[in-house]
């Protein structure tokens, strides 16, 4: 069944309409916005951001555009009738920002509805596009790097807590990303002399499960691998990981924000006003085919002081000198 519906109007309201709601309202284009998590789990600078985009083109919500949006909340078995749902009602482009699985599972659905996607992997090779210059089909968006950037998180992880040889490595096992993400880390982990210990969590309470065998295990770190899913359990995690006092690395600086350690990767939210932009570039007559894969070049390296004085964690000067926001 279908669950999780929302059109936003304007910044504050939100409503829960039913789908012969949508005929009745006036012809405006849809935009099929759809997250991994919930939306109470979003950020909501986010959402603040991709509307940003949008009105950089001239399209507002609740004006000339509507927002349906979708909180699959990890729930990735939904997505073939969410998608198909869509499809069939002939949303005129579905933005699939920060989620690789709901990229590919759109990609798969539709070859004619524009897709404006926000990546961490490579688009060409995972078949989004033909290039990244002409991407020639019917998806484009943003490609953030954050496979790419995993070794060199991992290794600002180690300056950190250099004496932590065993790192746990929280996966989500329906990421296609995920082998290509342990091989980098494999790699990386050889030449620091670290061991990986990785654990699968696909849901809330295998997270808990998780955090139970890394104590077993006498981990002495924690690596949250890159995923949309994870990154929605960001409060989670940081309880969890305050609890076993684990220092912790996540992708984003929304994890810190919320007493994570330490972040390192692509500002997202940039990620997210660069797909609005293309969302309304679309919408006002562009065809995805023609318009380039952007590839972010914002990355920023976060670090919670507070947090790490209760894990009894001296910040070397050298990572707080590089770092781009540091949170007491």
């Amino acid at each position: 069944m279908i669950r999780r519906r929302e059109f936003i109007v304007g910044l504050g309201s939100a409503a829960a309409w039913p789908v012969v709601a949508r005929a009745q309202q006036p012809a405006m284009p849809v935009i099929g916005f759809i997250q991994a998590g919930s939306r109470d789990a979003t950020p909501a600078y986010y959402l603040s951001a991709f509307r940003a985009g949008l009105g950089e083109i001239g399209v507002v919500e609740g004006q000339n555009v509507t927002v349906e949006y979708h909180w699959i909340e990890g729930h990735y078995n939904d997505l073939p009738e969410l998608m198909a749902d869509l499809v069939a009602h002939r949303v005129a482009v579905i933005a699939t920002v920060a989620s690789t699985p709901i990229t590919l599972a759109a990609k798969a659905a539709t070859s004619s509805i524009p897709i404006v996607f926000g990546v961490g992997d490579d688009p060409v090779r995972m078949g989004l596009v033909a290039s990244i210059n002409r991407p020639g089909g019917n998806a484009t968006g943003v490609n953030f790097f954050n496979q790419e950037v995993v070794a060199k998180r991992l290794g600002l992880l180690h300056q950190l807590v250099p004496t932590a040889s065993r790192v746990a490595v929280v996966t989500f096992p329906a990421n296609q990303n995920t082998t290509f993400v342990l091989k980098q880390l494999e790699d990386a982990a050889s030449i620091l002399n670290l061991q990986l210990h990785v654990y699968k969590a696909g849901t809330i309470q295998e997270i808990d499960v998780a955090f139970e065998a890394m104590v077993r295990d006498h981990i002495g770190a924690l690596f949250v691998a890159p995923d949309t899913f994870l990154a929605s359990r960001r409060v989670q995690f940081a309880t969890l990981a305050a609890r076993d006092r684990l220092p912790a690395s996540y992708s984003g600086r929304a994890d810190v924000q919320v007493g994570g350690l330490m972040s390192y990767g692509a500002d997202i939210s940039d990620t997210y006003r660069l797909a609005g932009t293309y969302v309304g570039r679309i919408l006002k007559g562009a065809h995805p085919a023609e318009l380039p894969v952007v590839q972010s070049t914002k990355f920023a390296l976060a670090i919670n002081i507070g947090t790490a004085r209760a894990l009894g964690i001296e910040v070397p000067s050298t990572l707080l000198a590089i770092a781009d926001e540091v949170i007491e």
